[in-house]
C-alpha cells in the first residue's frame, strides 16, 4: 500500500486523468469513481478497447491515443495487466501512476520508478480526493 502523503500530493498536483478500465456500468466503481472525480472538476478521459462515449467524453482505445498530456494514469483493470499499462504510461510520459484499491503489482512500481512516475497502489483516488478535500 502507498502512503496516503504521495497519494495526497499525487492528486493535489493533476487535474488530468486517464481512466484505464472505465465501466459503462454505472453500478460498478469503475464508473462511479470516475464520475465522482469528474464531478470535483477532474478532466477525466476514458481508455477502454471498445466503448465510443462514457462520462460524456470520447472514449480512447489505448492510452497511446490520447492527444493531450496525462497527469495520473488510473487503473481499474486486474493486478496482472497493471505492469503494462504502466509501460503504456511511461510511454506517453504521465506523471504518475495510480492502481486502485485491491490492485498491487510490485512489477508495475518498477517500471514506474524506472519511468520516473509517481506511484500510488491499492487506494481509491476518489477516497483520497474526498477524505483531503481536493477539488478543481
Amino acid at each position: 500500500m502507498s502512503d496516503t502523503a504521495t497519494a495526497e500530493r499525487v492528486l493535489s498536483e493533476a487535474t488530468t486523468i486517464a481512466v484505464v478500465g472505465l465501466s459503462r456500468d454505472a453500478a460498478k466503481s469503475a464508473h462511479s469513481v470516475p464520475a465522482a472525480m469528474q464531478s470535483a472538476g477532474f478532466r477525466v478521459i476514458p481508455v477502454h478497447p471498445s466503448a465510443d462515449v462514457l462520462l460524456g467524453e470520447r472514449v480512447y482505445h489505448s492510452l497511446g491515443d490520447v492527444p493531450e498530456p496525462v497527469d495520473i494514469v488510473d487503473v481499474f483493470r486486474p493486478s496482472a495487466e497493471a505492469a503494462g499499462v504502466a509501460r503504456e504510461a511511461a510511454a506517453i510520459g504521465a506523471k504518475a501512476l495510480w492502481l486502485q484499491q485491491d490492485i498491487v503489482s510490485a512489477e508495475a512500481r518498477t517500471v514506474a520508478a524506472e519511468a520516473g512516475m509517481d506511484y500510488v497502489e491499492d487506494q481509491c483516488i476518489a477516497v483520497v480526493r474526498a477524505v483531503a478535500g481536493i477539488t478543481r
